[in-house]
């Protein structure tokens, strides 16, 4: 079962969630996955084990909700320097250009939060949904405004399909995270090089 949504919470319950996140995303950004064990999340954030359990039902939900954090942080800074680029494609490919960049600057913590994405804990389900619908509201600002919304959407979650094919094959050995930026490129080109 999930914890509470982040917006339901009162100030001192959001600054506490808060806390919790960022000491996981500080024990991943050192270890990687393995790392992030409850109880050092606890003593690194300064709060109760249980209080953990109160938020993220799972270390795997925990990492996932680092992932939405990230997403979010980019869409702002989206939304203050919007993507580059003269064609569709180019501004396509500037946004998943910056999500990669992201991770590059923190190996270790994206690993960890890719295998909490792909695990099987159910818990982090609604993680890998929310960062799908971030990835699409992020990729909207990339398009012109002529194109169909349906066409707009699809062309989002084939990319959305393509860039996590890509980072699990980059979790597993597969290449670097420029491997995985060159082939978010072509297949950007591929998708959206008809929209000029």
């Amino acid at each position: 079962m999930p914890g509470p949504a982040p917006t339901t919470l009162t100030n001192s319950q959001a600054a506490r969630r808060q806390r919790v996140l960022q000491a996981a995303l500080r024990l991943a950004a050192d270890g990687g996955y393995d790392a992030v064990q409850m109880r050092d999340v606890a003593a690194t954030a300064g709060v109760a084990l249980g209080t953990i359990y109160r938020y993220f039902p799972s270390k795997d939900a925990l990492l996932g909700a680092a992932m939405v954090e990230w997403m979010e942080d980019l869409e702002r800074r989206l939304a203050r320097r919007g993507p580059q680029g003269a064609t569709t494609a180019e501004r396509v490919s500037d946004v998943l250009r910056r999500a990669i960049a992201t991770m590059e600057r923190q190996p270790q913590l994206s690993e960890a939060v890719i295998t909490a994405l792909v695990s099987d804990d159910r818990r982090a389900a609604s993680s890998f949904a929310a960062v799908t619908d971030l990835l699409l509201r992020v990729l909207a600002q990339a398009f012109p405004d002529d194109v169909a919304p349906d066409t707009e959407a699809v062309i989002s979650k084939v990319l959305g399909h393509v860039w996590f094919s890509c980072l699990i094959a980059w979790r597993n050995g597969v290449g670097d995270l420029g491997w995985v930026a060159e082939e978010l490129e072509a297949a950007a080109h591929v998708l959206c090089d008809h929209l000029g």
